[in-house]
């Protein structure tokens, strides 16, 4: 891995994880814009993740604390609800990623048609979340499970799986700012599973050759990620997602009609 390429994608990765424009689309069209050839590199794409997912945790410092707390008091409290819908907005994703990796993986390999025809499905999903009403209402529990699958349809490349989390919970009639914080809260344990995964899995190696980047692409991500996820949670309160709809939509736009050239030109 060039040390520049991991640098770009880490923050690609930083900054698309928490803004509604799809982290794994973006990575895949980063790789083509690039040249860069990381879908054997396994390591890198858990060094990129275990970023992000820090990033969330101290951004969601005294949330996280907060339900340790409530969740430590062995009472059933508004922090052990919120934890159950966390764990049951799990389910679906997981049992995807566990039943259907080997599928999902050949989805990640260029193909960068399906990446367009998703932002264009993200682009939509985002429009229409943006005009929704704000409210004060919580996340449900059977909203839990219904944003739950969206995520789990959100592992495809090009689908934003901030994007899709956040806007079906708006569009379930949920209080935008507690949408924001239910879809970045509900995805780190899912990070840390699949990291563990991961390096149990015997796949991952190392040597002296890859620190370098690999430190640069973990601090890009990293810092990228500080940024995107305070950014996202002040966008979504002031209804600004409309704009991420707008450069979803060229983005898609774009990527088909690159498709498009190189078949017929």
């Amino acid at each position: 891995m060039d040390t520049i390429n991991a640098i770009i994608l880490g923050i690609i990765q930083g900054l698309t994880e928490f803004l509604p424009v799809s982290s794994s689309g973006h990575i895949e069209l980063g790789k083509a814009i690039l040249g860069a050839d990381i879908k054997e590199d396994m390591l890198f794409t858990v060094v990129l993740h275990v970023a992000t997912a820090l990033s969330t945790i101290v951004v969601f410092r005294k949330d996280i604390l907060e339900l340790l707390k409530g969740i430590f008091q062995f009472k059933w409290n508004e922090e052990s609800k919120f934890a159950v819908k966390v764990i049951i907005s799990m389910i679906p994703a997981a049992i995807v990623g566990v039943y259907f990796e080997d599928q999902l993986e050949t989805l990640f390999e260029g193909n960068l048609l399906l990446v367009g025809s998703m932002l264009i499905i993200t682009a939509i999903l985002l429009y229409f979340a943006d005009k929704a009403k704000n409210t004060n209402k919580k996340v449900s529990y059977s909203n839990a499970i219904v944003i739950g699958i969206s995520q789990a349809i959100a592992i495809l490349p090009g689908v934003s799986r901030s994007g899709a989390t956040i806007s079906t919970s708006v569009l379930l009639g949920n209080d935008k700012t507690k949408a924001a914080r239910f879809s970045f809260l509900m995805v780190v344990p899912l990070i840390f599973g699949k990291i563990g995964k991961d390096i149990f899995s015997g796949e991952l190696s190392l040597d002296n050759s890859q620190i370098l980047p690999l430190s640069l692409g973990f601090v890009a991500a990293f810092i990228a990620g500080l940024f995107a996820c305070t950014w996202m949670i002040n966008l979504v309160k002031k209804s600004k997602l409309t704009y991420f709809s707008i450069y979803c939509l060229v983005v898609g736009l774009i990527a088909i009609g690159y498709v498009g050239y190189q078949t017929y030109f």
